[in-house]
Formats: C-alpha cells, structure tokens, sequence
C-alpha cells in the first residue's frame, strides 16, 4: 500500500521553519549543515508563500452594497 504523503499547513510549515532558525543560530553549527539548513529553509519559506497567496486570493471583501466580492 502507498501512502500519499499530506501537503503541510501552513503552521506546520511555520514550526519547521522556526526549527531550521534555531539551528541556524547555533554557534557550534558546521558550514556544510548551516548551507543545508539555509536551503531547506528557502524551501519552505517558498512553500509558505504559496501557501499565503493561495489564501490572499480567496478573501473577500465588502462592497459598499454589502455584497461580497473577491480580491
């Protein structure tokens, strides 16, 4: 049985993301592994902005005539 692997939300993406920052702060962290974790944080800052302009196209807003419209 293959299991399809879940797209993260957005949070989730967040918390990975705040994970990658720590480990970027380390003092102690090799060249190699700060370029790695340098790179999977753009990766997921790029998954997070799509994210955000998926979301952004979605909202609505109010016209004056009380109808709602999209952005």
């Amino acid at each position: 049985m293959s299991e399809e692997k879940r797209p993260l939300s957005l949070e989730e993406n967040f918390s990975l993301l705040e994970q990658v920052i720590q480990r970027l702060e380390d003092e102690d962290i090799a060249l190699e592994d700060a370029f790695s974790a340098y790179s999977e944080g753009m990766r997921i800052l790029k998954e997070c902005n799509e994210q955000i302009d998926k979301v952004e196209k979605k909202v609505l807003k109010l016209t004056e005539d009380g109808e709602l419209q999209e952005l």
